[in-house]
């Protein structure tokens, strides 16, 4: 297995337990990075030549290897992939009684590149390195020899594949259900299994949903960025009096209100189940200028922050969108702020909260705090993986 150098002092991270190695580390005259070919093996050294680890290359991208063993000249091979995707089937066979999870979250699973979503039968996988796109063949045998799956989807429609050099048309084995029904919090909710966002669902917010549900009873709801509907479907089932999802998507909004009068029939049999499309900053300024008013509202936006040099104008984007929620709560109304940029940290959305509040002369007081549920679980020595935060507030 040929040796990637790293330069004198940039072997620190690595050490400490970081698996990705970024192009400016590289001693590119010991080992230059075009004489690898993509998905190539290698063994990641000090600039004295000591092995830090095994990992595989992307001799084209910013992050040019990630490390799949602390050891070197070990080859990410089937056995190795069998036995790490084994420890994460075992580890949500003790947290979940069915097969409806997060089954491999990539670098917290020590398996970078690679996420799978189980639903029941059904897997939906993302690839987003050339290592792992390379191995492709040897994690189905994994699956099938794990799982026996009647249906495998590989969603690549990822811009890091762009940067990989890879394909973004998706592919599947198996015959494809059109959608799927996901138990979740004693709901049912149907999710596309192509055509949606992510793999269809977002199984990493269902604990804060389930918390989200418990302000429900009798309150009046409003769903921002509600996909096809896990925050206010889970408060309708709650006793929530009315829900309004309100989406850019008009096919989620469809599944959405769907899926809320599946769960909570009695709400759409008295027509309080509606739904808003369009822009939600412009919706949101809309429904404060004609008076509407919610006692419960989740707000749960895509990721304003995807980039470091997006920091500026996204934080100004997530104090906006709250400020504008905020707004649209009764008196002693309750707010589930989330965020799922790495890039924002949890102090600063909470920062966002309390000026938020503040900006409409009023007090945010926190009574709870949530992340990502344990089938996305977080490497310790890599904070980039825990990216959810999900704030609930009373404001008044």
């Amino acid at each position: 297995m040929r040796k990637l150098c790293l330069k004198k002092n940039e072997e620190r991270r690595i050490k400490a337990g970081h698996l990705w190695v970024f192009s400016n580390e590289v001693d590119t005259q010991k080992s230059p990075l075009t004489d690898f070919t993509p998905g190539d093996a290698a063994t990641v050294c000090d600039w004295r030549g000591v092995p830090l680890g095994s990992a595989c290359v992307s001799p084209r991208s910013l992050i040019c290897a990630r490390l799949h063993s602390r050891k070197g000249n070990v080859e990410l091979d089937e056995p190795l992939l069998y036995q790490r995707l084994e420890t994460a089937l075992r580890l949500r066979q003790r947290l979940f009684c069915d097969p409806w999870y997060r089954l491999c979250h990539g670098e917290g699973d020590f398996l970078p590149g690679l996420v799978i979503d189980s639903y029941g039968e059904h897997l939906t996988l993302q690839i987003g390195t050339a290592g792992m796109e390379s191995r492709k063949e040897l994690i189905i045998a994994c699956l099938d020899s794990l799982l026996s799956p009647s249906s495998l989807y590989f969603d690549n429609d990822l811009a890091v594949r762009e940067l990989e050099g890879l394909p973004r048309a998706p592919i599947s084995r198996g015959s494809l259900p059109e959608s799927l029904l996901v138990p979740e919090n004693g709901c049912d909710f149907s999710v596309p299994v192509t055509g949606g966002q992510k793999t269809g669902w977002f199984y990493d917010q269902r604990y804060n949903r389930w918390e989200f549900a418990h302000y429900a009873q009798n309150a009046d709801v409003l769903d921002i960025f509600s996909y096809v509907g896990g925050f206010g479907v889970c408060a309708a089932a709650a006793g929530a009096s009315s829900v309004t999802f309100l989406d850019a998507s008009s096919h989620a909004l469809d599944l959405a209100c769907n899926n809320a009068a599946r769960n909570a029939p009695a709400l759409a049999d008295a027509g309080a189940i509606t739904s808003l499309c369009g822009d939600a900053f412009e919706i949101l300024q809309r429904l404060y200028d004609e008076g509407s008013r919610f006692s419960l509202i989740s707000l749960d936006p895509p990721a304003f922050i995807k980039r470091r040099k997006d920091f500026v104008p996204g934080l100004a984007a997530y104090r906006k969108i709250n400020q504008l929620a905020i707004r649209l709560l009764t008196p002693g109304g309750i707010l589930a702020s989330s965020s799922c940029s790495y890039h924002l940290s949890a102090e600063a959305l909470r920062g966002c909260l309390a000026q938020s509040a503040a900006h409409s002369r009023q007090h945010a007081r926190l009574i709870f705090s949530g992340g990502q549920g344990p089938d996305h679980p977080v490497h310790a020595s890599m904070p980039e993986t825990a990216y959810l935060k999900c704030f609930i507030a009373q404001i008044s």
